[in-house]
This record gives C-alpha cells, sequence and structure tokens, in this order.
C-alpha cells in the first residue's frame, strides 16, 4: 500500500476524477442480470464504498464520472465478437437504453455536478468512449477506478487509463468480481503492477476525515 503522503499528491482534487464502473442497477442491483457479481459487490462491502467515495469526492470538489454499459433494444452497434456478448443478449435482464437497469445503483447518489457516460459496445469505459477526451478537459491527471467488474471492465478501465497517460488509483475494497478470491488474485498479480492499489479509508484520509469515519 502506499504512504498517505504519496497518496495525498496523487489525489489532488483538481485533477482528480472518480470513476464509477457499471455500478447500474441492471448489474449490481436487487433485480441483477448477473445476480452472483451484486451479491458480491454487496456482500463484500464493495458497493458501498463506492458510495462512500462518490460522496466523499461531491463534497471535496472531485469529479465524478459514472461509465454504465448498455445497448438499444434492436441491438444495433453493439458488439458481438466475444462469447460475453452473446450471453448477455440471451439474461433475463437487459442493459436496455432508458430502462431503469441502466440508472446508477443505490447506494450511490448521482449529483447534477456528475457525468454519466453511456456506451454501447465494448468492454472499456475508456475506449471508444468520451470518458478520455471528458477526462483531458477535465484537466485530470489521476483516475480513482471503482466498480465492477474485476474479471472485465475493471481491468480494461485500468490499462487504458494508463495507456493514455493517467495515473490509475484503484481502492481494493471498492472493486468487485466473481469469485471473490478472483478479485483478490487479479488485485496482487496484475493491478498492482500498472495502479496505485489502496483502501478506500485511505483514499477518503486523503479526501476528508468526516467520511474516514462513516460506515
Amino acid at each position: 500500500m502506499p504512504s498517505q503522503e504519496r497518496l495525498s499528491a496523487l489525489l489532488d482534487p483538481p485533477s482528480t476524477v472518480l470513476l464509477t464502473v457499471e455500478c447500474q442497477q441492471g448489474v449490481v442491483g436487487p433485480d441483477s442480470a448477473l445476480p452472483e457479481l451484486a451479491g458480491e459487490a454487496r456482500s463484500s462491502g464493495a458497493l458501498a464504498n463506492v458510495a462512500r467515495l462518490v460522496a466523499a469526492a461531491h463534497d471535496c470538489g472531485v469529479q465524478v464520472i459514472h461509465a454504465v454499459a448498455e445497448r438499444r433494444p434492436d441491438s444495433r452497434g453493439a458488439s458481438r465478437n466475444a462469447r460475453l456478448f452473446r450471453a448477455a443478449e440471451r439474461l433475463p435482464v437487459q442493459q436496455l437504453s432508458g430502462s431503469a437497469a441502466v440508472r446508477v445503483a443505490a447506494p450511490i447518489e448521482v449529483t447534477g455536478d456528475d457525468l454519466v457516460v453511456r456506451r454501447l459496445h465494448g468492454l472499456s469505459p475508456l475506449a471508444g468512449t468520451e470518458v478520455d477526451a471528458l477526462l483531458r478537459n477535465l484537466g485530470c491527471r489521476t483516475l480513482v477506478v471503482t466498480g465492477v467488474s474485476a474479471n472485465v471492465a475493471i481491468p480494461n478501465a485500468v490499462f487504458d487509463a494508463v495507456n493514455h497517460g493517467y495515473t490509475a488509483v484503484v481502492p481494493a475494497d471498492a472493486i468487485a468480481g466473481v469469485p471473490s478470491d478472483y478479485t483478490h488474485a487479479m488485485i496482487s498479480n496484475t493491478l498492482a503492477l500498472v495502479a496505485t492499489v489502496a483502501t478506500t479509508d485511505q483514499v477518503l484520509a486523503c479526501l476528508g476525515p468526516r467520511h474516514q469515519a462513516e460506515r
């Protein structure tokens, strides 16, 4: 884990953006298309920690971007070049544009200052979306990556952030995947090589002590 001094230097509010990845009702909500992943996100405390980080970001002026994955009802423009996409087409809950499934899930609060970026294709919140351009226009240097899943979208987001020149910070207890031990393996053996791995409390201590104390 990084020293608090080093982490504080990385998390300068004007140049930091907090990214939530696929924290939407149809993924981590009670009626998720992926109940095992939703259960892990909630039971592990990851979703609650994302909500804590978002609240702290709102309080201290750190920009929040919510990356949402969705598809049109006619699937126009959607990716079909991987088994994952074809399997998603058969799930009982579809992440359809405009539906409840693509709304950011509780307990995360979305304010008018937050940016919500919706993608119709691919695996990454950054590649082929508006996120990179928004980050550059915002003056971002450090991207805090949270959400799901540690299996696919989170590593994609971290790799793309690093490839685009940003410093990635991953609060290890604010991401989730299945099975739970895979998340730990992904963090230890992959993400730790390219990102600064911290805890939610460490990040909150840099953003404001009030949120560090909240549970």
